[in-house]
């Protein structure tokens, strides 16, 4: 018994130094702290706030790329935009200036900031101002509302890219990585769109979801800064300092307190969409017809579901069953509306428009089968002529070269003959060729042409006939 106490104080001593030395490991493989170049992070992050010059000349072009890309739906050509764009210095400065104190850096970033917005939306509208370039897009489209995986994803990207940013060995593949995650670009091309077609919901869509996508940039950023305690800007007025850290702490509670707020109405709306899809899920799983299904039909604001049904009508009982049911999927204080149009009607359509395919359908079948006939007898007629193109003789012309060839020719004629053994017909053609009768040789004469006339005709069978 004494030797396991003796163990005891001994084996607690072995987890203790288990567990210190888990910790240290835990604090050295996620501590940013021992690696981080302030003076140089606040440096960087200064340089590219301007939107002027240079700068402002590669967001133009990039932004033109980005609006190409989602006019063609290509995924390749955005991301390729948001490689080049510089969309992200200003916001970075916003979240420096916020958590170092620095009022002239914040008047700085949020000019260029609003510079940088104002040239976007000015390149994107004139693109798409152009006719043939405002035909709508599944890229498009998928900018023109925000949800609440963008704030997650505006999160990540901020806190990746500071912390990127922070390190004495910079990684320019991480900010060109945010760049593309965070998205920031394809919002300001829709934004743009929007007020090219005259949409300001797509506008106002597409400017909210960019405004997520900054804000938690810069809160993120506003976060780090504070959390590796960057030197704080320094002003000889010490009454002025008091003030400007006042200024700088009551704009970080707006912009905290405003991000808050943003995130939790995205996640309730977020909630109720799910919640309402679950719920016509299971409409349609109890047999209820369901059609015209659109985004605006869920209304978060006025907490209503639309839902449109054909066949069969819901009773009084089976709407007011499905609308107790509502509290069930989380959808307290919403109202089910049900649009039941005139069925017989719809069924009457539908019906008419399946026995005019039928009927289509049998023309074309018929259609077909005279095609069919008709290409038979075309191949047929073909195999005919073939045969008879294949027996036919250019007679002139072989009459001449004969005469050229053969100058003992006094003259020349031929048929087509036709001869059978009486199981099988076979066409030959046949020469009667006159010599001079001066010709010596006038057998070697008449092997030699009939030769030359099996060449120059390509036949197999060829009677000549002399005299």
């Amino acid at each position: 018994m004494e030797d396991e106490k003796d163990l005891k104080p001994a084996e607690k001593k072995k987890i203790k130094e288990a567990w210190v030395k888990i910790q240290q490991f835990l604090f050295g493989l996620l501590d940013i702290s021992h690696d981080t170049d302030k003076e140089g992070t606040i440096e960087d992050i200064k340089e590219n706030i301007s939107m002027k010059g240079h700068t402002a000349w590669v967001l133009i072009f990039s932004i033109l790329i980005a609006s190409v890309g989602l006019n063609i739906g290509s995924s390749a050509v955005v991301i390729g935009a948001m490689l080049i764009a510089p969309l992200l210095g200003p916001i970075l400065g916003v979240g420096l200036s916020i958590g170092t104190n620095d009022i002239d850096t914040l008047k700085r970033s949020l000019t260029n900031l609003g510079v940088m917005i104002g040239l976007s939306l000015l390149t994107s509208f004139l693109f798409f101002l152009i006719p043939i370039f405002r035909n709508e897009t599944p890229e498009l489209l998928a900018r023109t509302a925000p949800d609440v995986r963008d704030v997650f994803i505006a999160i990540a990207g901020g806190l990746a890219l500071i912390i990127a940013i922070s390190r004495r060995t910079k990684q320019t593949n991480t900010i060109a990585g945010v760049a593309i995650a965070t998205a920031l670009m394809p919002p300001l091309c829709t934004a743009g769109y929007g007020l090219a077609i005259g949409n300001l919901s797509y506008f106002g869509g597409a400017m909210f979801l960019f405004s997520i996508n900054t804000i938690f940039i810069a809160l993120a950023t506003f976060v780090i800064v504070k959390f590796l305690h960057f030197p704080m800007f320094k002003y000889q007025d010490s009454a002025k300092r008091k003030k400007i850290a006042q200024i700088a702490s009551f704009v970080a509670f707006l912009v905290f307190a405003g991000s808050i707020y943003l995130f939790f109405n995205l996640f309730k709306l977020n909630q109720f969409k799910q919640s309402a899809e679950n719920l016509i899920a299971d409409l349609k799983k109890s047999g209820i017809s369901i059609i015209d299904e659109k985004d605006e039909d869920l209304n978060y604001n006025e907490k209503t579901i639309k839902i449109y049904v054909y066949g069969n009508k819901l009773s009084a009982e089976e709407i007011t069953y499905w609308t107790s049911r509502l509290p069930k999927y989380g959808l307290n204080n919403t109202k089910l509306i049900v649009e039941q149009g005139v069925d017989s009607d719809l069924i009457n359509e539908v019906q008419n428009l399946t026995e005019l395919y039928s009927q289509n359908q049998k023309l074309i079948s018929t259609r077909d089968e005279s095609l069919k006939e008709k290409e038979d007898k075309i191949k047929l007629l073909e195999a005919e002529l073939s045969k008879f193109y294949a027996h036919n003789v250019p007679f002139v012309q072989i009459s001449k070269e004969a005469i050229i060839n053969y100058p003992g020719l006094k003259q020349l004629s031929y048929s087509t003959q036709f001869r059978t053994n009486f199981k099988k017909v076979d066409t030959i053609t046949a020469f009667n060729a006159e010599w001079y009768a001066a010709v010596k040789n006038k057998r070697k004469e008449e092997l030699r042409f009939k030769k030359w006339l099996k060449t120059r005709l390509n036949l197999d069978t060829l009677i000549v006939n002399g005299n």
